[in-house]
């Protein structure tokens, strides 16, 4: 586990800090009378660290939150990756340590989304519900297999991480953090997750879980994402899958309002946000134009405003405002114009 500075309060707005210092666990408020309040395990991607949901620990101030630093990443970037199983282990033994009672909503992107899925095989007794978002469980084609290998040789170049940063849409802070912290990777630690997950990374004891999931999908992510949901639903037939219109790969920070806006959603009620699409909605008949789903097009005018109105019912009821990070994100922004070419990363991110 990370040491104890890891798990302390939160810098203050405005300090400087380096990509590997945020902090692991962020209490929530107890409101009076309330003995206790549940707590949200977001577990990140595999080339991004536990920074990059600072989003949503601002929004989710009502909830115990924990942001683990996964084994070979931020503050344990000079730790050996043991796999999948051994990852999805250390976070329950954190969640074993800091939760007294009940169990938590897990939150995971892509890497972060597979080792979620293997805590609630192999824990289920800790894991009330599952969110999980560009997590491609059944494997990688030859051919990406090959192309991530490639990039293996660029990831301690800092622009290569400055362009990946582009294409996430990062700005300011976020892609400076995204670059400090990518040019720390080991390629050794990437190769292995890569082997682990190229196979397929579902677990095989996945259906010990029986409570809820919900399998997202940006609508501009690669097809693989979406093409696995079929694999996930036969081993957990109570799995849920959509499709976000309009996203990208890391679409929380892409777009955290909406992001938060879904999540608050799925963990207050089981409920789900009206922007997402079913995938079946979304596949185009034979020779027919793509969906409007697939097309690079902004939440529908109502939509957004919910998710702004839900974000600032939350604020009033005693939320952390947005920060540095959030306030220079521009949450409205359009997707590119016609002739604007916006590569997106997540291809090369497991």
């Amino acid at each position: 586990m990370t040491s104890a500075k890891d798990s302390g309060p939160k810098p203050a707005q405005g300090t400087a800090r380096d990509a590997t210092d945020y902090p692991e666990v962020h209490p929530g408020r107890v409101a009076e009378g309330q003995r206790q309040v549940p707590t949200l395990v977001f577990l990140h991607g595999g080339n991004v660290g536990n920074w990059s949901w600072d989003p949503q620990v601002l929004a989710f101030g009502d909830f115990n939150i924990l942001t683990l630093h996964l084994p070979a990443f931020g503050a344990r970037f000079e730790e050996t990756w043991e796999g999948l199983e051994s990852a999805a282990d250390d976070v329950a033994a954190l969640i074993a340590d800091e939760v007294s009672e009940g169990g938590v909503h897990l939150v995971g992107i892509s890497l972060g989304g597979v080792i979620a899925l293997h805590v609630a095989a192999r824990h289920p007794e800790l894991v009330d519900s599952v969110l999980i978002t560009g997590a491609p469980v059944t494997g990688a084609s030859a051919t990406a297999r090959a192309f991530h290998r490639m990039q293996l040789k660029l990831i301690g170049s800092e622009w290569y991480w400055r362009f990946q940063a582009g294409a996430y849409g990062m700005v300011d802070d976020e892609r400076e953090l995204f670059t400090e912290h990518g040019v720390k990777l080991k390629p050794e630690n990437m190769r292995a997750i890569m082997n682990d997950l190229d196979p397929g990374g579902l677990p095989g004891n996945l259906e010990a879980y029986q409570g809820p999931v919900l399998a997202l999908v940006g609508a501009k992510e690669p097809k693989i994402v979406q093409k696995s949901f079929a694999a996930l639903r036969e081993k957990l037939p109570q799995a849920i899958t959509r499709v976000v219109p309009g996203m990208h790969h890391q679409w929380n920070i892409e777009n955290p309002i909406l992001f938060n806006s879904v999540l608050r959603k799925w963990i207050a009620d089981g409920g789900l946000h009206q922007i997402l699409v079913d995938p079946q909605a979304v596949k185009p008949a034979r020779g027919a134009k793509p969906a409007p789903a697939e097309q690079p097009a902004e939440a529908p005018a109502d939509q957004s405003r919910a998710a702004e109105e839900s974000m600032g019912a939350a604020e009033e009821a005693g939320q952390k405002k947005p920060g540095r990070f959030t306030a220079k994100l521009d949450f409205k922004k359009k997707e590119p114009q016609q002739g604007d070419r916006r590569e997106d990363p997540a291809d090369t991110e497991k």
